[in-house]
């Protein structure tokens, strides 16, 4: 009988590899119970995150026998860049399939200062396991996007893939989305070559009136189609806050007075988590403008915003797939939109 009442397993698996595979078979030799969760589970698809979490836990559970599949559990976990807030969430979500005096293990690799997420649960008993060959998933997802062969690409994959997850990204690669993704793949790799990895200085406005926000449709890929806050890079000379409302205008064509948005501050706050951004390391400062009970302006998208488009704060929560990069937890952290 198994020490443990469940073994924990926690990723993205965009897409899920050989390396995970192993971290899995581990997981279903430690404990009569396995529970996977799925990061960056309820965000839009990108280049990096380019499966949806119900995607993934199908690419992993085909990889296994009908009797293995019965004995785990896939739970979809919510990208809060905030490193302790996402782990007591994830207690929680274990906690609450299994019981609060259940014996966890925790299964895991720690392969750098990303796998540090692995330290933060003290209840349950850590167990390493060795790197599994040289696969990374930005490399794979390299191979799989920038791919002109399709024969090419299935056996470069080939040895670094279960054959059940490979077969399942090559019928998903037939999907119209693979080339939205692939090209916004492409477009983030030029970006590095233009500008490099960073880090660079952001600046977003938050502006509530009469119970609205004021977003913005990003025209331009990384991200086109999704809906994010007003902003953009910090000029050489500029103050956050300049910045925040010069981008606020240049996007929306905000008409507002400086002085009337400044005395409408509410709140500041940085994100600067390492993945907030696919593009490059990028910390943005967000600007919360309350207006109270002001009438939206009129806007119109302007720069490279497609749209700008006020909506009600009641319906952001149902929106959270539709955002770009970590814009919905920036409205998370002012609105308290989700638990």
């Amino acid at each position: 009988m198994s020490q443990f009442d469940a073994a924990v397993l926690i990723g993205r698996f965009q897409p899920f590899h050989n390396g995970h595979a192993a971290l899995l078979a581990q997981a279903l030799e430690t404990a009569p119970r396995v529970i996977v969760l799925l990061g960056s589970a309820f965000s839009a698809r990108n280049a990096k995150n380019p499966f949806s979490w119900e995607e993934r836990a199908a690419m992993m559970g085909c990889t296994l026998s009908e009797a293995q599949r019965a004995r785990v559990s896939f739970l979809p976990m919510r990208d809060y860049y905030d490193d302790a807030r996402w782990a007591s969430a994830a207690a929680a979500l274990v906690e609450q399939a299994l019981g609060h005096k259940a014996r966890v293990a925790l299964i895991g690799y720690l392969k750098d200062a990303s796998s540090q997420y692995l330290n933060r649960f003290p209840d349950w008993e850590f167990i390493g396991m060795p790197r599994q060959g040289e696969i990374d998933a930005t490399a794979l997802r390299r191979i799989w996007f920038e791919g002109e062969d399709p024969e090419v690409t299935r056996a470069l994959l080939a040895p670094l893939l279960p054959a059940a997850a490979l077969h399942y990204m090559r019928g998903w690669a037939a999907l119209p989305m693979f080339a939205h993704l692939r090209d916004e793949h492409f477009a983030v790799e030029e970006s590095r070559k233009v500008w490099g990895n960073g880090p660079f200085i952001t600046v977003d406005a938050v502006v509530k009136a009469s119970e609205q926000i004021l977003l913005v449709k990003r025209g331009r890929a990384p991200g086109k189609g999704t809906w994010a806050l007003p902003g953009g890079f910090l000029d050489g000379r500029e103050r956050v806050l300049q910045g925040a409302i010069r981008e606020l205008r240049e996007e929306t064509g905000f008409g507002l007075l400086d002085a009337t948005l400044e005395e409408a501050l509410a709140g500041t706050a940085v994100f600067d988590h390492p993945d907030r951004s696919t593009r490059a390391r990028t910390i943005t400062h967000a600007h919360f403008f309350d207006l109270k009970h002001t009438r939206p302006p009129e806007v119109e998208g302007a720069d490279d915003a497609a749209e700008a488009k006020w909506f009600p704060i009641a319906q952001l929560a149902g929106m959270e797939g539709e955002f770009f990069e970590d814009h919905f937890n920036i409205l998370n952290h002012f609105l308290a939109l989700v638990n």
